[in-house]
């Protein structure tokens, strides 16, 4: 039950906010775009990725997949964190210090919610 449901709508559009800025700047950190930018627009802002190509125009980003849903939440725990293609691909998480890689997560040893798995 929501008491204020006007906040709640404001935090959700705030997180989101965050949140694609985060997953694009995680992208560009683990090599699979090359860059992003964020557009003002009339009525919203727009983010712009650059997608990431190879010498024979393969595409680096082959695909991405949504793990955790507002209907089916997906927790990793520290010492059961994804493997995304035997460690070819990347998994995101949602950690209490934000959005982070996996290999992160298991750097710093924490888990988190599992956002969403790039390979």
């Amino acid at each position: 039950m929501h008491t204020d449901p006007i906040a709640d709508m404001l935090t959700r559009i705030r997180n989101a906010n965050k949140a694609m800025h985060e997953i694009a700047r995680l992208l560009k950190e683990e090599g699979y775009i090359t860059d992003f930018r964020v557009e003002k627009g009339e009525a919203f802002d727009n983010l712009i990725v650059e997608l990431k190509f190879g010498r024979n125009r393969e595409r680096i980003l082959t695909d991405l997949k949504r793990v955790s849903k507002p209907g089916r939440r997906v927790y990793a725990r520290k010492d059961r964190l994804p493997r995304v293609l035997g460690g070819m691909g990347t998994a995101i998480l949602s950690t209490s210090g934000g959005l982070i890689t996996s290999k992160t997560a298991e750097e710093r040893g924490v888990g988190g919610e599992v956002v969403c798995f790039i390979w």
